[in-house]
């Protein structure tokens, strides 16, 4: 039987902040930006969250919402040690695993569980295994695909466990909101709601010709599918490095294309010296901008070899400004440097002919 938990950290960044600095434990707790600009808030605190704060909302509106919150900034340094950690005491307990970001992943139970009552069992043992490897919680969900355990795992934050038997996942899944199905962003989700599909059980039952019309092609029968329990992904194991970047959101908009080109080769050097710093290279480089209006746009380029230096990066991440400029002109609210595709670095042997 497949079984398959997903593995969420909870509230990450700021448990991270609360660990390094107990006092905040106390305080409604806000990791994000100057909220007297425009930063945007990165993660907040259970404390914070109950004044309706969010990630992804600007840092100015959490203060409204809560005076009192404190704000720290991100320290992206200290939240991959801890990451480092938490995956390395997962891979004690479970070692098949799928890594989607720094605070969350897959975990393939199928060949140390025979049925749910043990993974169950399992499953609480990697939360221990975090728990005494960083003091950190986490929540899992356990079914036998990736969009039933991801969603559940979900159900109980923080720190909770909630396991989807084989044959339930359908109506497990049928009471939540149609935009809690990964995979169904604003655009679906406003179709269905229009069209009166406000719930994931509503969304499995709609037949072929109503899918076609609300949700045409692939995209709809996959929704669909996953709306069923039905999610056919298989672990991948090769996702061990997840991609890396850094942004910048300016104090006012900028359209000085060499103060834009200076911005990105900065964030190149510093992405480049964390490659070196880890012994890795990245074959893929992607900017992000993002326009006064909040439309984003991104670019990217896949090299047929790793690189790590950062002029190389910086050229690459100017190009693809100017490529996204070309597309769309006009002065830019953010612009940020990725890369991604990131594997140990090779160096080439000169062999003297």
């Amino acid at each position: 039987m497949r079984i398959v938990a997903h593995l969420d950290l909870d509230a990450f960044f700021a448990a991270v902040e609360e660990l390094e600095n107990p006092a905040l434990r106390r305080v409604p707790l806000v990791v994000g930006g100057d909220p007297r600009g425009r930063g945007v808030v990165a993660t907040a605190n259970y404390e914070a969250r109950r004044f309706g704060i969010h990630s992804a909302m600007s840092c100015a509106e959490a203060l409204r919402r809560c005076p009192q919150a404190v704000f720290v900034t991100p320290r992206h340094s200290v939240y991959r040690r801890y990451s480092q950690a938490v995956w390395e005491a997962v891979r004690e307990v479970a070692p098949m695993v799928e890594r989607t970001g720094l605070d969350e992943g897959y975990l393939d139970l199928s060949e140390i569980a025979r049925d749910f009552l043990e993974a169950r069992r399992v499953a609480e043992a990697v939360q221990a295994a975090v728990r005494g490897a960083t003091s950190l919680s986490c929540s899992l969900g356990v079914a036998t695909c990736k969009v039933v355990a991801k969603v559940a795992s979900d159900r109980r934050k923080p720190g909770g466990l909630t396991v989807v038997p084989a044959g339930r996942e359908a109506l497990f899944l049928a009471p939540f909101e149609v935009r809690k199905l990964p995979g169904v962003g604003p655009k679906a989700e406003e179709r269905l709601r229009v069209a009166g599909i406000t719930t994931i059980g509503e969304l499995a039952a709609l037949d072929d010709a109503r899918l076609r019309s609300l949700l045409p092609g692939k995209v709809g029968q996959m929704l669909r599918d996953r709306a069923r329990g039905i999610d056919p992904r298989e672990l991948e194991e090769s996702v061990e490095r997840i991609s890396v970047s850094t942004e910048e959101t300016f104090e006012r908009d900028v359209d000085d294309p060499a103060v834009l080109h200076a911005e990105l080769r900065r964030m190149a050097a510093r992405l480049a010296e964390h490659l070196r710093g880890r012994g890795e290279a990245a074959r893929t480089v992607t900017t992000k901008v993002r326009y006064p209006d909040f439309a984003i746009r991104s670019r990217s380029t896949t090299l047929g070899a790793g690189i790590d230096d950062a002029e190389t990066i910086g050229d690459i991440a100017c190009s693809l400004l100017d490529r996204a400029l070309r597309d769309r002109p006009g002065p830019l609210r953010l612009v940020g440097v990725g890369v991604s595709n990131i594997e140990p670095f090779r160096q080439l042997a000169l062999t003297a002919q």
